[in-house]
């Protein structure tokens, strides 16, 4: 079983740059994409999704804006969009798609990022303690849970090129930082970090700036939390660089189960 995260930073561009080609290269069963930022009539026309997967769009209200969606080749039913929240009750910015495929749950999430202003942050650090009410009854399902996407925080000093530079940055604030230390010891297992050890520093997203990409000065943002029937069934988990080369400003990370 092979499950894929990766904000696309719009599908249409994304769409243009070579996404096909990664679709065709990973092969996965599940994609679960974030900031896809296009309305269902807005999909070129051309373009469709792999042959036998049906795929399941939650846009935000406004045009060119956030939104997730998952692709799947194994059948797919939709449980719930949003978490309720009272800040954005009806998700109006299409940030959470919960989905079933068989025994395995998944919740495609796109954490906002609070870089752009002071309130942006505001918003982000109380959607941050709504979503993880959300997600922790989830804890004690007999299923498979996936918790995956963009959550715009960078964990540990091994997530991100430039700690020090970076510690009044937005998305690695020492509070941001407690909050995902809180969210795994809730019972959320970070399955990439758990596979690739606590030392590698490896990322998923660059800047535009500068020469970050190039030069690989990243951050990794994009996860896969698993509860522990997903941790007991992890094959591996890998960032493909070149996706964030080529395509988007994210790398697709891929998780393979049993």
């Amino acid at each position: 079983m092979r499950i894929v995260t990766w904000n696309v930073n719009g599908i249409r561009a994304a769409i243009r740059k070579g996404f096909d080609k990664f679709v065709d290269k990973i092969d996965a069963d599940v994609w679960m994409l974030q900031e896809v930022r296009c309305l269902p009539e807005q999909i070129p026309a051309n373009w469709s999704i792999p042959e036998g997967s049906e795929m399941i769009l939650h846009p935000a209200q406004k045009k060119g804006y956030s939104g997730v969606a998952t692709i799947s080749k194994i059948e797919m039913t939709e449980v719930s969009r949003g978490m309720e929240g009272a800040l954005d009750p009806n998700d109006s910015e299409g940030r959470v798609l919960v989905t079933m495929h068989d025994d395995i749950l998944l919740v495609n999430t796109y954490l906002p990022s609070g870089s752009s202003k002071e309130e942006r942050q505001q918003y982000k650090e109380t959607w941050m303690s709504q979503w993880r009410d959300f997600i922790h009854p989830l804890l004690e399902s007999d299923k498979t849970v996936i918790v995956a996407g963009d959550l715009n925080i960078a964990h540990t000093e091994n997530d991100i090129w430039n700690p020090k530079g970076n510690a009044k940055s937005s998305g690695f604030l020492p509070h941001e930082r407690e909050w995902f230390s809180e969210l795994l010891n809730d019972g959320w297992h970070d399955l990439f970090r758990e596979h690739v050890g606590p030392d590698a520093k490896i990322f998923s997203w660059w800047s535009n700036r500068g020469q970050a990409r190039a030069k690989d000065r990243g951050w990794r943002i994009d996860y896969l939390l698993g509860n522990q029937a997903a941790r007991d069934r992890l094959i591996s988990v890998e960032i493909d660089r070149q996706g964030g080369l080529e395509v988007s400003d994210h790398a697709p990370v891929i998780l393979d189960l049993h």
